[in-house]
């Protein structure tokens, strides 16, 4: 994976990227990630962002809308098992994870907006490839991010 600093992207080509509001925290072993965007919308479910993570994730990044909800929680290690062994960069959440302390020793990057213990509703609700707008941004299907222990920047084009 080619290096890089959110704070040096940004400095790079600050007129062509989003830059993400603090509030997202580091659960994954690995901290330093990026690549294209794909997206679910998971209103108090996780089904979508489940079976989608099924697929192949070479070069993308999933990004579940939670809806910036605190009280479930959208991936948890069964899940963050799944997206590593179908090679996803990361994960991040506009909402809760859990299983932190099993996420802390896993190589599968993932950024949420806090923990609960609460696993989300199953039936099924949610949507694919539809924008996001969490934390000041607005994410859609296809964007690049880019993200490390400084924060996430959000790009139409690839930035490196």
């Amino acid at each position: 994976m080619t290096s890089f600093t959110t704070p040096d992207l940004f400095d790079d080509h600050r007129d062509n990227v989003q830059v993400a509001d603090s509030g997202l925290y580091h659960f994954g072993k690995k901290t330093t990630f990026y690549g294209k965007v794909v997206t679910v919308t998971c209103p108090e479910d996780n089904s979508f962002a489940a079976d989608i993570l099924h697929e192949n994730g070479e070069g993308k990044v999933l990004v579940i809308n939670g809806f910036a909800s605190k009280r479930f929680a959208f991936i948890g290690d069964i899940m963050a098992e799944r997206a590593l062994s179908n090679g996803w960069e990361g994960v991040i959440i506009n909402g809760c994870c859990r299983d932190i302390e099993i996420l802390a020793t896993m190589n599968l990057p993932v950024m949420a907006l806090g923990s609960t213990p609460r696993s989300t509703l199953k039936r099924g609700f949610g949507d694919k490839n539809q924008a996001i707008t969490m934390l000041s941004t607005t994410i859609e299907p296809n964007d690049w991010v880019y993200a490390d222990i400084n924060g996430l920047i959000i790009s139409k084009t690839p930035l490196i």
